[in-house]
């Protein structure tokens, strides 16, 4: 199966559509996947030794997807990201990048595009 393995790609999206969308996408070509409903919900997830990477909206309520790439990277987390936005700007893009997100991402994007970020950040972690 590779070295992916036991690894699980975590989405973090408050767009319960979006997160069914996506978890269905990254199972049926056999990543674990682990889906939230916000940024504290998923900073309360008991698995992070397990998080092969995260997929984050960038716009949530509560925290965002930037404050929370910001804060695992505060914390020490080497958990490679991955930005989804509807609402993209450069400002966004430069921010998300430089806070360390390994690929942003515009919706609607293709799905090819998404894998390939997914397994880029695996690769990366």
């Amino acid at each position: 199966m590779g070295k992916h393995d036991g690894r699980v790609v975590c989405i973090v999206d408050d767009d319960a559509s979006l997160r069914r969308s996506l978890r269905n996408l990254l199972m049926s070509v056999g990543f674990r996947v682990e889906t939230f409903e916000s940024a504290e919900a998923f900073l309360e997830s008991v698995h992070r030794d397990s998080i092969g990477c995260v997929v984050l909206d960038v716009r949530m309520a509560g925290m965002s997807g930037l404050d929370l790439l910001r804060h695992l990277v505060a914390t020490g987390s080497r958990i490679p990201a991955i930005m989804l936005t509807a609402h993209a700007d450069d400002e966004t893009r430069r921010r998300s990048l430089e806070a360390g997100a390994v690929a942003f991402l515009e919706k609607p994007f293709r799905s090819s595009t998404l894998l390939d970020a997914v397994r880029t950040a695996l690769a990366s972690a």
